[in-house]
């Protein structure tokens, strides 16, 4: 079955329904443990710190070589989806994740570490735009597609929050080993449903544009110094040359890949024209101010939680509960009104009832109540969030011709990880200032020291969200706007050039 087959019938008739859950179960699970192992670390940070002995100014690279590593590769890892196979390239990424996940999980240094989870970064980007571009090539109506965005929303932006609790429990009740070894399980078991439910879908061939390696050199090069000075900021100082080397070397390599792309590709990487459409363009606009609200709160939020009112690991992963349960509602109550309503309607109400939680839950000091204080904004924040993530994936993967449905995917998972990395680090230094003043150069903070720049941190979470709200002006309000279903694939051998919205009716 190719993916132009599946385009051109309805779910229902391209394959049995119990496939067609299958397919979006793998879907699922396979963005569940990309977005899982982004945060699962941050609780055992301390138990890894001891045992293997890494000094403290290396300790964030277990975290960051896995952030950096999948923002660099994601837009290249989308291309090759559509060059070569959405299951061919799925099952290499869960192969590379799982098998990086058992080295480092048998770590015995920090190095190893390290190696492990850029290589397991290296198997997410790979494997993180295949999901969506399996789940856009076979749920192609209105409806199903909203469905199947849903529950992938929903399972994407839950999986940060429970991340947080998983790591809780497997450090404080097994080992910390077990946060990266249980992948190779998860792994083995999605490796097989993949191989026997996904279509292999189209594939590299004569007449198919070639891989602009120029471009994908640049821009993964780019992505990556500039993900990584973002990361060095909070240690080091914006004008540390730690910092400003990598981040205008990032720069000029990501100006290079633009004009790669606008003056000498024939096949271009990434076809500036789809930033032409108006719902690819205002959707990873609104994703990257949103992703930057809210992955910025799962971070403040734990030290809320942990340094302010005392939470242990465990309980602090209990807390995020109600946050994860939210998100997974949100995102999948909404997919029936996207297809009816548009994608519009759903991101400003989710904006603004995610902005008004973060508001609330900044209120939060010294002595709050877990009912009387917490349950209410993250709530407020997971229904309104959900809704987001739904919507934006909608919108920015629909009208796509179906040869760069991947090209859509990794533009969006590329602009969320830079809002993640870019919101944490403009947070961080804002919430550091705070408490350095109000400590007056003391040492230590105090708790409610620590809340009040904890607090502003997530005041400026619901800044982003309100930045998300105002681009979200420009996605299209109705559903048969140019977020309408997928092109057919073009059988030239160049690029399409600017893609025009597909409109029906």
């Amino acid at each position: 079955m190719t993916a132009s087959t599946v385009q051109s019938a309805a779910p229902h008739a391209a394959a049995p329904q119990r496939r067609l859950a299958l397919i979006l179960a793998a879907c699922c699970l396979g963005q569940f443990m990309n977005v899982l192992d982004a945060s699962v670390v941050n609780v055992a940070l301390p138990v890894i710190a001891e045992e293997l002995r890494f000094d403290r100014h290396d300790l964030h690279l277990v975290n960051n070589a896995y952030t950096v590593v999948v923002c660099g590769f994601l837009l290249l890892g989308g291309r090759l989806a559509d060059l070569f196979g959405q299951r061919r390239v799925f099952l290499a990424g869960i192969g590379l994740f799982s098998l990086a996940s058992a080295v480092g999980g048998a770590a015995g240094g920090p190095v190893t570490l390290i190696l492990a989870r850029a290589f397991q970064g290296l198997g997410a980007a790979v494997m993180a735009p295949a999901t969506l571009t399996v789940l856009g090539t076979t749920f192609t109506g209105p409806e199903a597609r909203a469905r199947a965005f849903g529950w992938w929303s929903g399972v994407s932006g839950a999986a940060g929050a429970i991340g947080v609790l998983a790591g809780g429990v497997i450090t404080e009740w097994l080992s910390w080993r077990w946060i990266l070894l249980v992948n190779v399980p998860i792994g083995i078991v999605l490796f097989a449903t993949v191989c026997w439910v996904v279509p292999q879908g189209a594939s590299r061939r004569a007449d198919r544009p070639g891989l602009d390696v120029p471009g994908a050199v640049t821009v993964t090069l780019g992505l990556m110094a500039v993900v990584h000075a973002v990361a060095e900021a909070p240690a080091h100082g914006w004008a540390s040359a730690r910092v400003l080397a990598p981040l205008l070397g990032g720069g000029a390599l990501l100006a290079l890949f633009l004009l790669i792309q606008a003056r000498f590709a024939r096949h271009p990487l990434v076809p500036l024209g789809v930033l032409r459409i108006r719902s690819v363009a205002a959707a990873n606009l609104v994703a990257l101010f949103g992703i930057a609200a809210l992955f910025s709160t799962f971070y403040f939020f734990t030290l809320l939680l942990q340094q302010v009112l005392g939470y242990s690991p465990v309980r602090t992963g209990l807390s995020y509960l109600p946050l994860s349960a939210g998100i997974a509602l949100g995102g999948w109550g909404v997919s029936s009104l996207v297809p009816r309503i548009g994608p519009r309607p759903v991101l400003l109400c989710g904006l603004t009832t995610g902005c008004l939680g973060l508001l609330w839950l900044a209120q939060a000091g010294v002595g709050a109540g877990f009912v009387t204080d917490l349950l209410g904004p993250l709530l407020l924040l997971g229904f309104g969030m959900g809704g987001v993530l739904n919507a934006t994936t909608n919108a920015a993967t629909a009208g796509l011709p179906v040869h760069q449905a991947g090209l859509g995917s990794g533009l969006l998972n590329t602009t969320r990880q830079l809002g993640s990395a870019l919101g944490l680090v403009t947070l961080a230094a804002l919430s550091s200032h705070r408490i350095d003043t109000l400590a007056g150069g003391a040492g230590t903070a105090s708790p409610r020291q620590l809340a009040a720049g904890y607090g502003l941190a997530l005041t400026g979470a619901s800044a982003f969200a309100a930045a998300g709200l105002l681009a979200a002006l420009a996605v299209p309000g109705r559903a048969g706007g140019d977020a309408g279903q997928p092109q057919r694939s073009t059988r030239s051998g160049r690029d399409p050039g600017p893609l025009k919205p597909v409109r029906r009716g």
